[in-house]
This record gives C-alpha cells, sequence and structure tokens, in this order.
C-alpha cells in the first residue's frame, strides 16, 4: 500500500474525528492545524496524529490512529517519523504500557513521576486511580523522547 503524509487542512476535521472514534482514542484536543494525515493514493485518510501544546509548554505526541486495515503497512511509523522530526524537544506520549515497545522503537523511553513536566504527572495520577478503580492489569505510561 503506498501513502503519502501531509498537513491537515479545515476540511479533514471531520475524517480526523471520525478516525480517532473509530479506533477509540482520547478525542479531546483534536484540532485540525496540528495534525499530519496519511492519505492513500485514492486520497481517503488513512491515519493521522498530533503534536498538542499544554499550558505547561511541554509537547506531547498524540492521537497517533490508523484505520484498522491499514495497519501494519508502516501508517503510524511514518506519522511518528515525520512528527518526532518536525517537533520541539523533549517531547512526551502517553501509552498504555502494552505499547511501551513499539514507541521505544522511535527513541522513547519511559519516565518517573519525578522527570514528567506538570500536566503529566497530573495525567499519570488520574490514570492510576482510573486503573485501580477499573481492575485492569494495564498501566499507563508516560515516555519521553
Amino acid at each position: 500500500m503506498k501513502f503519502s503524509l501531509r498537513s491537515a487542512t479545515q476540511s479533514d476535521q471531520g475524517s480526523i474525528r471520525r478516525l480517532v472514534r473509530q479506533v477509540r482514542i482520547n478525542p479531546t484536543g483534536l484540532d485540525w492545524r496540528r495534525f499530519v494525515v496519511a492519505v492513500s493514493v485514492t486520497g481517503e485518510i488513512i491515519g493521522c496524529g498530533q503534536v498538542k501544546v499544554h499550558a505547561d509548554r511541554s509537547f506531547e505526541l498524540a492521537s497517533i490512529a490508523v484505520r484498522p486495515e491499514y495497519r501494519g503497512e508502516g501508517v503510524a511509523s511514518a506519522i511518528i517519523d515525520h512528527l518526532i522530526n518536525i517537533s520541539p524537544k523533549p517531547l512526551y506520549l502517553t501509552c498504555r504500557s502494552n505499547l511501551e515497545s513499539f514507541y521505544q522503537r522511535f527513541g522513547f523511553r519511559t519516565i518517573q513521576e519525578s522527570e514528567m513536566p506538570h500536566y503529566f504527572q497530573r495525567i499519570s495520577r488520574i490514570a492510576k486511580v482510573f486503573f485501580y478503580l477499573s481492575r485492569k492489569k494495564e498501566a499507563l505510561l508516560v515516555m519521553q523522547y
């Protein structure tokens, strides 16, 4: 499968929202101006990702989403590589613990709460309570590039 990456346009906002909801990731903070999209040869959006800027001036790789039928084709990797290359550092992300090795391939490392910017400390604490109460075996990781 061939695809290309481009900056999102305002007309992509609906496609981005639908894709993020389809893959069941956090649908908050979806501003098309921060997104890069992967587009198939037929012109359909098959993947997306963004870098958010938080109030504490930390930068977050977020909203990495690929349509299920295009997974395993290098779409997410291309989006992540592109966003790493154009983003200020340090760059952070949050992910479920089962995705740790995936993000390590790009140079991200899991960090302790004491190393996290304020925004991520707060998210980490909330996630710990959520996972404890839901009795899930997973954890939320904060990683830094």
